[in-house]
């Protein structure tokens, strides 16, 4: 997949382009639907599937004290749009300047004249152009007056709830693993670079890998059944988020303790997916109460992931 980072500066021609644009963040199964179509229209055109999104968030730029958490990191968001079939991904820098263009002037400046779309593929919530003026009725009237076809996936629904990316960030919110894995069609990851920490787990029989996150909305502090992505293994695990309140002096983080495995990790980056919620954090009265209950915790864990290969 190629990457450009402002619509005016793409270098080429984009053949036959089919479109779609939006936050997409998450790349929940909502979006997949639209990339998924995208790419498909695109095949049989004999065309590129190009998906037009927007960094950072525009919420973050207009009302930064409403900005809603970041599901996924860019990079994530890049590689995950990559896997749904994507060719072509413009990630448009957004500025108040640039939130300022109508609807009407953003498709016609940018849709039509600059990536020449000759199709859109949009979702029925898609909304776009100054004060989100601009929705998938609107579009459907440019495109008869400006020449493309428009073409709105509807909502897709798991369990009862609509997926959209609200939708994800409150099964995170509320420790619910499990509907956010249903809802984004993977397990939720927070990734970073492994840092020293205070090597307290080590001394109690429980190495971690101390995840430095930047970007990415963390559960709730708590205790979880992991699975790390290193470089190309898979490692089965159990986490903490949290400050740690049986010592009682340590900043929030993530440490995840992997099972049978005892190599170095300082300065690789990871990727932790989280399977299943076990429990919340607790101030022990002792090391050995949680030595103890760690022990449970691993255990527990094993089981889990064990029951999901």
């Amino acid at each position: 997949m190629e990457v450009f980072r402002h619509i005016a500066t793409s270098p080429r021609r984009f053949v036959a382009p089919v479109l779609t644009l939006g936050n997409f963040d998450g790349v929940h199964r909502g979006h997949q639907a639209i990339l998924g179509r995208v790419a498909e229209v695109a095949r049989v055109r004999g065309g590129e599937a190009v998906a037009l999104t927007f960094n950072p968030h525009p919420v973050a730029v207009l009302r930064p004290e409403r900005a809603p958490a970041l599901i996924t990191s860019l990079r994530d968001k890049i590689r995950l749009m990559a896997a749904a079939g994507v060719d072509v991904l413009v990630v448009q820098h957004f500025t108040p300047a640039f939130a300022q263009l109508s609807a009407e002037a953003f498709i016609e400046r940018f849709v039509v004249q600059r990536l020449r779309a000759t199709r859109l593929v949009v979702g029925h919530s898609v909304s776009f152009g100054h004060e989100r003026r601009g929705d998938s009725a609107l579009l459907a009237e440019l495109g008869k007056r400006l020449g493309f076809e428009v073409e709105v996936v509807g909502p897709i629904g798991v369990d009862g709830h609509e997926v959209s990316s609200s939708a994800v960030r409150r099964a995170i919110a509320a420790g619910d693993m499990a509907l956010a894995t249903k809802l984004l069609g993977r397990p939720h990851r927070l990734g970073g670079r492994v840092v020293p920490g205070r090597r307290r787990g080590a001394t109690i029989g429980f190495p971690t890998a101390n995840v430095r996150v930047r970007v990415g909305m963390s559960p709730p502090d708590g205790v979880y059944a992991v699975r790390v992505q290193y470089r190309e293994a898979c490692l089965d695990g159990v986490a903490n988020i949290g400050t740690n309140p049986t010592f009682g002096d340590a900043p929030r983080a993530l440490e995840a303790h992997l099972f049978d495995f005892d190599a170095d990790l300082y300065g690789e980056r990871v990727s932790v997916a989280f399977i299943e919620r076990l429990r919340s954090e607790i101030a022990f009265s002792s090391v050995e109460a949680l030595v103890a209950q760690i022990g449970r915790d691993a255990e527990r864990a094993r089981a889990i992931l064990a029951a999901r290969p």
